[in-house]
């Protein structure tokens, strides 16, 4: 199934205008589901209930608030909403290009594709570019009322758009609470080492999979063609309680492991 594109903006280089296509680069697969009366199997209704009459309020009723302190509210009508936010744009302006390794993945909140919308020698040069110089450009745009900072680099063959969080949003390691406890001594910091140099291997990400989804998934399946199917508990792991003896058994089955495949 061909990708459809959700948004058309321009790419700004200078006194270049780069037009392009915006796609989402990943889709969401969470189950979901639908609240129905028991008895009849009907989609129920939500409304808005004001808690101390118990009655309901329509929309005509409805504004909104933002809290300051509990209880006490600044009221912001949708006029003033509407003054707040960012003038309408399809420009995507590239501020400045800056080396990967300046950006923590912190910062990375969702990626998009960027497709060519007309010139495509144009934009396959600077996919090009991109991926010869190693550098990612910082771009900022509106989109949907809203303003985004973003990561602009090259990816399989394509340009991708990555949003940014924050400043304000991004928790620093410097926030956690401070170390406790005794030191590592030098047998756990090698048996660490050691476990780590056991796991190497490369990343691939079809042995990962949304395990609860397939089996809510295939549960539904069964039971939609008449089928009685029983879910059964998953197992939890125990934790080791010892750092040592926890390592000393990692270390021994990995190597049984690799053992056996070896023979």
């Amino acid at each position: 199934m061909a990708a459809r594109a959700i948004w058309k903006g321009k790419l700004k280089l200078g006194r270049t205008d780069l037009p392009v296509n915006l796609y989402s680069a990943v889709v969401d697969k969470t189950v979901h589901f639908h609240i129905l009366n028991e008895r009849s199997e009907t989609r129920v209704k939500q409304h808005m209930v004001d808690p101390l009459s118990n009655k309901e309020v329509s929309n005509d009723e409805i504004q909104k608030g933002y809290q300051i302190e509990p209880g006490v509210f600044v009221i912001l009508s949708e006029e003033e909403l509407e003054q707040a936010q960012p003038k309408p744009s399809r420009d995507i302006e590239l501020l400045r290009f800056v080396p990967p390794q300046n950006i923590s993945s912190l910062w990375y909140d969702r990626p998009y594709y960027l497709g060519p919308d007309g010139d495509q020698t144009a934009y396959f040069a600077l996919v090009e570019a991109l991926a010869n110089k190693e550098k990612e450009g910082i771009a900022r745009w509106v989109m949907r009322g809203k303003e985004y900072v973003g990561a602009l680099r090259a990816q399989d063959d394509y340009l991708m758009l990555v949003t940014l969080r924050h400043a304000d949003e991004v928790v620093s390691a410097e926030d956690l609470p401070a170390p406790e406890g005794r030191d590592l001594d030098k047998k756990e910091i090698a048996m660490a080492q050691q476990l780590v140099e056991l796991l190497e291997g490369k990343f691939n990400p079809n042995e990962f999979r949304d395990e609860y989804r397939e089996r809510v998934m295939e549960f539904i399946e069964k039971k939609a063609k008449g089928k009685k199917p029983r879910l059964h508990a998953v197992k939890s792991r125990k934790a080791t309680p010892a750092l040592t003896t926890a390592l000393s058994k990692s270390i021994a089955t990995l190597k049984k492991q690799k053992e056996k495949v070896a023979a």
